[in-house]
């Protein structure tokens, strides 16, 4: 079951980037043969408050532009001229906050996410944000893609305690300053599909 539009448009991205841990992420293939993953890692950005968000002080591009709309569309941008990274707007129109989807573990579709992953070894396969879009074929086409369509969407799948689930530091954002510091990372503890398992800390 497709998550309800009202998950995404709460203002409490620090909720909804915990709360997607255990959820099913599904891309199906251009013949509509189900790829999809758990997702395991999530970090939030909140928006023109937080210096490592893309929306910080109010900066609104054509990059960023689907981050101010409603809640439950896909954000997604190319980094390090090389990869892409698959984000979940989150909040009210005008409330330009979003959930990193960091890693998952492949559920459906593990022979394709192989091919396209060039035969690497299962652990690497969606154990970071690059990597698992290359998995799920994700690219830019998918900006602003309804998280309740057909083409991508995010479904209940399993569910986790706290006791199951660590909170440290975002991952690459030094430049953030003391932002930087926030504990808004959440991921599974011992899922070995996690990017960095041990950066514990925030």
């Amino acid at each position: 079951m497709k998550l309800a539009r009202s998950i995404f448009t709460s203002t409490d991205t620090v909720a909804i980037a915990r709360e997607l841990l255990g959820k099913l992420i599904v891309v199906p293939d251009e013949n509509g043969i189900r790829v999809s993953g758990m997702i395991v890692e999530t970090e939030a950005y909140l928006g023109v408050e937080d210096r490592a968000a893309h929306s910080y002080g109010g900066r609104r591009t054509a990059r960023n532009e689907v981050t101010y709309g409603v809640g439950g569309h896909a954000y997604v941008f190319f980094i390090y001229g090389k990869y892409y990274q698959l984000n979940v707007v989150t909040g009210p129109a005008e409330h330009p906050h979003v959930a990193l989807i960091r890693a998952l573990q492949p559920v459906d579709g593990i022979e394709l996410m192989r091919e396209r992953r060039d035969g690497k070894r299962d652990r690497d396969l969606t154990s970071g944000p690059g990597k698992l879009c290359i998995a799920l074929g994700i690219d830019r086409s998918f900006n602003g893609e309804d998280l309740k369509g057909d083409r991508i969407w995010i479904e209940k799948f399993r569910s986790f305690e706290d006791s199951d689930i660590a909170v440290g530091k975002r991952i690459g954002i030094d430049y953030a300053e003391e932002d930087a510091e926030l504990p808004l990372r959440f991921w599974l503890i011992g899922n070995k599909f996690v990017s960095r398992p041990n950066k514990v800390g925030g």
